[in-house]
């Protein structure tokens, strides 16, 4: 089973590893785009800082991650599991899984990046600022730029549970069980559903912790909407993967 999940906005500050190696990511077969996006964004950042805001759609409180884009050749680093933090990542909590969900972690969990493509958690990388949803010059999309390697490069074997927001999946999509939280509420006694974007990503960090912890491997949608409901979510099985839904 493979577990896809996206990036978060904020990073963990510092870092102590040597900068980072493209060739030593996992995946080398993105090195070249790699370069290519890296190579971009940094161009981007060195240039007027208020046309780097604008592409890469900061606000105006987050100008230093203009400036850290600028030096991700040279910066420290830290693994992706240390790097990436917010409401999901709280929820996954990497740190206090023992030995052995650690381990099936770091086997089943693919990240989503509009600077990396895909790392693995013990990929080491710098603090970034680049979303998928950019259009970076000259490259463009981001989406489209990853799209063609990512699918000659990713060869996952057995169920994939994709938890990735909408720009990262657009990345690459692939026939898999799509994880969508939704909340359910009654309005003039019809029931509405809509996504919660705080909730949604708490629940894809719990479910990813879930996962790892039992070391449950179902092998189809139907396999994991029923371990869902064993494990006391409300699942729903849909024509394009899972509904784990929220009712108030």
């Amino acid at each position: 089973m493979r577990i896809l999940l996206p990036p978060s906005e904020g990073k963990a500050a510092g870092g102590y590893g040597p900068p980072v190696e493209l060739r030593e990511l996992s995946f080398p077969g993105l090195t070249p785009v790699r370069k290519r996006v890296l190579s971009a964004l940094t161009a981007l950042c060195k240039g007027p800082g208020e046309t780097a805001m604008d592409v890469l759609e900061l606000a105006p409180g987050l100008a230093d991650a203009v400036a850290g884009n600028r030096l991700l050749r040279r910066a420290p680093t830290l693994t992706a599991a240390e790097l990436y933090t917010g409401v999901l990542y709280d929820n996954l909590a990497l740190a206090t899984l023992d030995e052995e969900a650690r381990k099936r972690a770091a086997e089943r969990i693919w990240i989503f990046s509009g600077l990396w493509g895909v790392l693995g958690l013990d990929d080491r990388v710098p603090r970034y600022r680049l979303a998928m949803g950019v259009r970076l010059p000259p490259l463009g999309g981001l989406a489209s730029v990853w799209r063609p390697a990512l699918s000659k490069v990713l060869r996952p074997e057995g169920l994939v549970v994709d938890m990735r927001s909408a720009p990262y999946a657009a990345a690459w999509k692939v026939p898999s069980a799509g994880v969508r939280v939704v909340q359910e509420k009654i309005v003039n006694g019809v029931p509405k559903r809509s996504v919660v974007s705080h909730m949604a990503k708490a629940t894809r960090g719990a479910v990813a912790r879930t996962l790892v912890e039992t070391g449950v491997d179902p092998e189809t949608p139907a396999e994991l909407a029923g371990v869902l409901r064993d494990l006391g979510y409300t699942a729903e099985l849909t024509a394009t993967g899972i509904d784990i839904v929220i009712r108030e």
